[in-house]
Formats: structure tokens, sequence, C-alpha cells
């Protein structure tokens, strides 16, 4: 049986993301409450605490924190559409606007800050929408809306 487009797209992006993974090592770091690598309205330091999401300062390291920052802001900026799920968020984008591998780069980041995110990558409509979901246990709908804007554009 031939495999389909869709599925040689996600392998490729698990390959690259297990890549990239690799390549980074592992980070000994400390855990602060309430932060995330997420712009929020708590610029300055103010860290609200949020229940059992936290994230984890010091898995990046400074050069990926910048590269993190700099990747979150342009999928907060060239978002075309903010879905509310069940279990969090799906943000979509054109194909024009953010790369695959973009949101691979920017996931493989999170999920070592943010290890309680569960990450949903989809190519659909003919490769025509990209969308990454944030989802996870109860209350990191909460989480999400707090830390990454979720009012749509």
């Amino acid at each position: 049986m031939k495999p389909t487009k869709k599925f040689r797209m996600i392998l490729v992006i698990a390959i690259a993301m297990g890549l990239t993974v690799l390549a980074a090592g592992s980070a000994v770091a400390r855990v602060t409450p309430g932060h995330s690598a997420m712009p929020s309205s708590q610029e300055k330091g103010a860290i609200t605490v949020q229940r059992k999401f936290y994230c984890n300062i010091k898995a990046l390291t400074a050069a990926e924190r910048a590269r993190h920052k700099q990747l979150t802001e342009k999928l907060i900026r060239v978002r075309k559409e903010v879905v509310e799920t069940e279990k969090g968020y799906e943000f979509q984008y054109g194909p024009a606007d953010v790369t695959l591998a973009e949101l691979a780069e920017w996931v493989v980041a999170e999920g070592k800050c943010c290890p309680f995110f569960d990450f949903h990558i989809d190519l659909e409509r003919k490769g025509a929408l990209l969308c990454l979901r944030l989802t996870g246990e109860e209350g990191v709908k909460e989480f999400i809306r707090s830390e990454f804007p979720v009012a749509g554009k």
C-alpha cells in the first residue's frame, strides 16, 4: 500500500523534530511556576501561577530563547484564524506566511519549556492550510489564554 502525501509529510515532521531534539541535547534546568516563553501581558517578571502549568525557563539557551521569541511573534502576527477546541486552541496559517519547518521548530522549543502541552500540526486542504493545535489537561485552555493571545485577527 502506497503511503499518502499527508502521511509522508507527518513522517518528515516527526523525523525533523526528532533530529532537532537530538541535536539540541538535554538541558538541566530550574523550573519557575507560571512563566511561559510565549509573550504575555505580564512582562517585566510579574509571574502568574497557573495551578500545575509552568514553564521551565532554563530549558532553552539564550540563543534558543531569542529564536523562539522571534518565531512566537511571527506565529501571532501571521495567523489567519484561532479556533477554540474542546481541549485547547487551534491556530491556522497560510503556507505563504509560515512554513511547516517553522511550526515544527516552534513546537520542539515550546515542548522543552512547556512539556504539559500536547502539540498537533496538520496540513489540510491539499496543502492550503497549516494548523497548530495546543491541547492538554484540564485547565490548559486558561493557561493558553493568559499567555498566548487567542483573540482572532
